[in-house]
């Protein structure tokens, strides 16, 4: 007979569902709080405030943990200092990483990156180990594209067309969706383009993209960068990583 009952498998995969779900929407919390205190908390003028509050809602965030986030960003309430720290780290099978940081205590965040890392054979690196390996860019990436194209009417060839009218510097399709990659400074003049053709965007941001990409095919090496994937995607101090790896 197994050793464990279906009950504690659901009561573990909700667990860690619920702790995907709380370091998502501390992330976020993070990201709106320093948006507002870096630019204002009128989402009018402040675009990365803008999209990260969108982004809270798609995620299903309450909307008082929304608002908390912004008047501790604007000084209305009290809360810890969060900064921002650019971490670099080198992964088995020497891919390169760099882990974006929004925390209120560097010490617990590099402490637990540096475990990450060095639990599956990596380590962090020294400032621009890997960075040169990067580029920033603007990201748009629009879901199940070409259906949301025909229901609105409107032509595929002119609408990418247009895409390149509005400069984007490159589009490329990812099975049913569209990646759009834009100069830093005009992601959002893109982005506020596209939503004038009614079109629902998944996401955009502002990311680090590799120059050029290294596949992993080992299986234990596979594996070893699935498992830092997750790690980093739980750890509350990580805000976003980056990555060269395919695998």
């Amino acid at each position: 007979m197994s050793g464990h009952s279906k009950w504690e498998t659901t009561k573990r995969q909700k667990e860690a569902t619920d702790k995907k779900r709380s370091a998502l929407f501390s992330r976020l919390a993070r990201n709106i709080t320093v948006s507002a205190r870096e630019n204002g908390g009128n989402i009018e003028t402040n675009f990365n405030l803008r999209m990260f509050i969108e982004k809270a809602k798609d995620a299903n965030m309450p909307k008082d943990k929304i608002e908390r986030a912004i008047k501790k960003g604007i000084g209305e309430l009290k809360g810890e200092i969060i900064e921002k720290i650019l971490y670099e780290a080198i992964g088995p099978g020497n891919i390169f990483f760099v882990i974006e940081s929004l925390t209120d205590n560097k010490n617990r965040a590099v402490s637990e990156i540096r475990h990450i890392f060095s639990k599956y054979n990596g380590s962090l690196v020294s400032k621009n180990s890997v960075m040169w390996q990067f580029k920033r860019k603007g990201v748009i990436k629009i879901k199940n594209y070409e259906s949301k194209i025909k229901n609105l009417d409107l032509d595929i060839e002119e609408f990418e067309l247009n895409l390149i009218d509005y400069e984007a510097e490159d589009i490329k399709k990812d099975g049913k969706d569209l990646i759009v990659y834009t100069k830093e400074k005009e992601l959002q003049k893109i982005k506020e383009k596209i939503e004038k053709n009614n079109l629902k965007i998944e996401d955009a941001g502002i990311e680090f993209l590799p120059k050029e990409t290294k596949k992993v095919t080992g299986q234990k090496e596979i594996e070893k960068v699935r498992n830092i994937f997750d790690a980093l995607n739980e750890c509350e101090d990580v805000n976003n990583f980056y990555t060269n790896v395919i695998l």
